[in-house]
């Protein structure tokens, strides 16, 4: 309800004064926002590092555009091998920043000195690639080697089990066989015929100084019957012959140990060989480093000169030489 001393016409003024003085309020304070912001806009743009230059605006322009179509094309991005897009723009910014080229010329050859010097970092991982590649290939094929064939050691001039004692799987396989042959003589409590038939098959029926002795046992065992009893010569004749495969045993433990060492050795004398790339793959490497060192060094003589001609230097037009065949 209006009170008796207040008309409805003055009450409506009242209220339409109120209104009016909020909406002033209002615009005073959005006033007063948007000045406090304009005003930290320009502090901030004081403090901005961007180019300010006709030059620096140049170059910059572009940049955004330049950057995606550049990396797209020569970074690799593989399943495996996947280069660094952000590298890439880095050492783009860093060449553009040093050679600060002006006009669509400049940028080109700028942009091409980029290239070649990112293709010249992949040809050195490459080469890097390759080098371990071929120390690493040594090893594993070391670890994972197959049994030398038998008849890689047969040689009618010369003793096989002699050959075999230089070398870590020759003498893997004549501990096996002695290991074989023991196992006969325990179960056995002889040097029985069968078991020096078998031994001589395991050298494919090519005597060696090996199975002549243990063969020299057994007719020593014959050349005895006459002194001993029975029961003795057999006993003799097997402690003789386990005493025998005993001391060849603990020999050819100690010669797996030197011939390990002397082969440590040589396989370390082939890793540092390898650390050369193969003569294909280092002529290979060397050719493409040449055509983009060429490349490089051209698009750098004639940013060069295309610089030194923009700021008024009298260049002078490159010598060329052509030679005619005889």
């Amino acid at each position: 309800m209006i009170p008796n001393d207040v008309t409805p016409t003055t009450e409506l003024v009242k209220q339409t004064t109120d209104v009016v003085s909020s909406q002033r309020d209002k615009r005073v304070r959005t006033y007063t926002a948007s000045e406090k912001s304009r005003a930290s806009n320009r502090r901030n743009a004081r403090r901005s590092t961007g180019p300010r230059t006709a030059e620096g605006k140049a170059v910059t322009r572009m940049n955004a555009v330049k950057h995606g179509i550049l990396s797209g094309a020569v970074v690799v991005r593989g399943l495996r091998i996947q280069e660094q897009e952000g590298e890439f723009k880095e050492l783009r910014e860093q060449c553009w920043q040093c050679l600060a080229p002006v006009g669509r010329v400049e940028q080109m050859l700028v942009d091409r000195i980029v290239t070649a010097q990112w293709r010249l970092r992949r040809a050195l991982m490459a080469e890097t690639g390759e080098i371990v590649l071929s120390v690493d290939g040594g090893l594993r094929r070391r670890a994972n080697r197959e049994p030398l064939p038998l008849g890689i050691f047969m040689d009618p001039t010369r003793d096989t089990a002699e050959q075999m004692e230089k070398s870590t799987q020759g003498l893997d396989y004549l501990k096996v066989v002695l290991r074989s042959v023991r196992e006969d003589v325990e179960r056995e409590g002889e040097l029985t015929q069968a078991t020096c038939d078998q031994l001589l098959r395991r050298f494919i029926n090519e005597p060696n100084h090996l199975t002549r002795d243990l063969l020299g046992y057994r007719e020593r065992m014959a050349e005895d019957a006459d002194v001993f009893t029975a029961e003795e010569l057999k006993e003799n004749h097997r402690r003789a012959v386990m005493s025998y495969i005993e001391r060849k045993l603990a020999e050819y433990e100690e010669l797996t140990g030197m011939c390990e060492e002397r082969e440590d050795k040589e396989d370390t004398a082939r890793q540092a060989a390898n650390v050369l790339p193969s003569a294909a793959v280092l002529d290979k490497i060397l050719r493409y480093e040449n055509a983009l060192e060429r490349q490089l060094y051209r698009a750098m003589n004639q940013l060069e000169r295309l610089q030194r001609r923009r700021e008024g230097e009298d260049v002078p037009p490159p010598v060329t030489m052509q030679l005619a065949r005889g």
